[in-house]
């Protein structure tokens, strides 16, 4: 079995700090993706470490969750 890529390992840490702060808010996969202006399966895709988002979706995202754009990437780690 390979190990992941740093890249792989950035996208997971990304998915996992949006789906934190989307329970943090009581939301469904479902009220982000609404707020957002984007599908359920991206915002699954996203916090599955499977999807990179343009910084134009990061905003909407950070829009959606009600909070600053840089707190979603505040303390991402590997």
């Amino acid at each position: 079995m390979t190990r992941p890529s740093s890249e792989d390992r950035y996208l997971k840490a990304f998915g996992r700090r949006v789906a934190e702060i989307r329970e943090a808010r009581g939301f469904s996969q479902e009220k982000l993706a609404t707020l957002a202006g984007v599908s359920r399966e991206t915002i699954g895709l996203i916090e599955r470490g499977q999807r990179w988002v343009r910084l134009s979706t990061l905003h909407r995202i950070a829009k959606g969750l009600g909070v600053e754009t840089f707190e979603v990437l505040k303390g991402l780690r590997q």
